[in-house]
């Protein structure tokens, strides 16, 4: 039988603790050598207050304000949205006073991946159809659709055919924000380490002009690694080719010249410096804070110090935990660089008459979240403890190694795709409430918060973290995620890839107009 406690204080300032289980009214409970009764029920993972809090006083969780009392609290009550309003502290910022460098491994580590003719490295060797526009976006699944029709265990090294597409790509403005950063995002897809060869299939009347994502972009070769294939075209227009059918002829030939050259890759030792890996949170509940986020700081500090990289990204839920990246920011420059990324949140959300604080989501609010504030303490966590070394636009190429920040939406598809145009050749992704998710070319690692939904949900998600709450480590958990980046970097496939998950997450941000 268990002698852990029902609930759990994260730090001794905090006015509330955590349900580890569900919990009945009238339930008395020990905690710090006193008796707490509960007066209502009170669901896993959900708050309490463990001493009476007045009216407009903070309420405290991971040692920090997490909102303030919308009325008066009494010992033992469920502290959730009906009794807590959001108040963002107004503390000033402290810069780069928190530089915590983890211990450098030794001797480093390696994975088995691809080694790419331009020098970068893959975890996996796709073949991709990237359109432009929507308005192309039939075709390239038609190619993709051809291609797969072939008998691909013939080409053993080949994960797939991927057809990348989208609903945009026109009605905004040329040149614009947007326009730039769907032309980032698509090029970092092209260029991806985890996609062996590629081409861009457009309309030809689209705003978003392949002719112009080559000039941009530099895309005027195809990504094959001999001279003949380096010299293919790399991008077709349905109107200049002639139509859709004459599209997909051409644009099949092309990629099946392709298969044999992209087969003949065999993965070979790979230093873990040369690995990026996204961080992204999905379906949170109130043991993402505790659980599988810490765990994943834990595993992201131990890659960080094999020289690795790993990216931190959904800005709005950065947003009222940005206090603890400025201090370990290693400069004012990257700390300023990210409260200029939350500024223009907040001017996005008031130009849309929204607050930032709609998010947490009902499903969040569900397991227990109650303010943004709350899910942001809990979220950053999954950067461990290592510096943050700069700060990135949405599908900017990552160049930094160490922790960094990409800004993008919470939106788990927009936000990831993000990061794999960045550069990620691995996504780890914690979820409390369930998220199926997967995003390719990139393998996704879920990591279940809490143990009920991983028993749910056993062929869906990856890594139990919930055992941190029966008594496993953070230490432990942090390992056993470390050890599956490193797995499935080298060829080992996710439950998401088993099931063919990530074929439909391509989701380009784009915050402006539609004209």
């Amino acid at each position: 039988m268990s002698t852990l406690s029902p609930v759990l204080l994260l730090h001794s300032s905090d006015n509330v603790a955590v349900a580890r289980q569900p919990l009945n009214a009238g339930q008395t409970i020990q905690l710090n050598g006193r008796e707490l009764t509960t007066r209502e029920a009170i669901p896993a993972n959900h708050k309490l207050a463990i001493v009476d809090i007045e009216a407009g006083k903070l309420i405290r969780k991971f040692g920090q304000p997490i909102g303030a009392a919308s009325e008066p609290i009494t010992a033992g009550s469920w502290v959730h949205t009906q009794n807590v309003a959001l108040e963002k502290s107004n503390d000033g910022y402290e810069f780069a006073t928190e530089i915590n460098q983890p211990a450098a491994a030794d001797p480093p580590g390696t994975f088995l991946g691809y080694r790419r003719s331009n020098g970068s490295a893959g975890t996996r060797n796709y073949i991709a159809v990237i359109s432009t526009v929507n308005c192309s976006a039939t075709a390239s699944r038609y190619v993709a659709q051809e291609l797969t029709r072939l008998d691909l265990s013939r080409y053993e090294n080949i994960d797939g055919i991927l057809p990348v597409v989208h609903k945009s790509g026109c009605a905004f403005a040329w040149n614009s924000p947007d326009h730039q950063m769907l032309n980032r995002t698509l090029a970092g897809f092209a260029q991806h380490p985890n996609i062996a060869a590629a081409i861009v299939l457009g309309l030809g009347c689209e705003t978003a002009q392949a002719s112009h994502l080559q000039d941009s972009h530099g895309l005027v070769q195809l990504g094959g690694t001999s001279p003949e294939t380096r010299q293919l075209p790399m991008t077709l227009n349905i109107q200049d080719v002639g139509g859709v059918r004459r599209t997909v002829e051409r644009a099949t030939a092309v990629l099946r010249e392709l298969l044999p050259e992209a087969n003949r890759v065999r993965r070979e030792p790979i230093p873990l410096s040369e690995l990026s890996v996204g961080l992204q949170c999905g379906g949170s509940d109130g043991a993402s804070g505790i659980t599988a986020n810490p765990a994943l700081g834990y595993a992201c500090d131990l890659l960080v110090g094999h020289g690795g990289g790993a990216v931190l990204a959904e800005t709005p839920e950065v947003y009222g935990a940005e206090q603890l990246l400025t201090r370990r920011a290693i400069s004012r420059e990257v700390a300023e660089k990210l409260l200029e990324r939350i500024r223009w949140w907040e001017d996005y959300a008031r130009c849309h008459s929204a607050s930032i604080d709609n998010n947490p989501s009902w499903g969040n609010k569900q397991g227990g979240l109650t303010t943004i504030i709350e899910k942001s303490l809990g979220a950053v966590a999954k950067g461990g403890t290592s510096p943050l070394q700069d700060v990135y636009l949405y599908a900017e190429q990552v160049t930094a190694r160490g922790l960094t920040l990409m800004d993008s939406p919470g939106y788990d598809p927009m936000s990831v795709t993000g990061l794999v145009a960045g550069g990620c050749q691995l996504i780890v992704f914690t979820t409390g409430r369930g998220s199926c998710f997967g995003c390719k070319p990139s393998p996704t690692i879920k990591v279940a918060t809490n143990t009920p939904m991983f028993q749910r949900m056993q062929e869906d998600m990856d890594v139990n973290a919930g055992t941190i709450l029966e008594g496993t480590s953070v230490e432990q958990v942090g390992r056993e995620i470390f050890d599956r980046m490193i797995a499935v970097a080298s060829g080992q496939q996710t439950l998401s890839e088993q099931q063919g998950i990530g074929d439909e997450e391509f989701c380009p941000w784009m915050p402006g107009p539609v004209f």
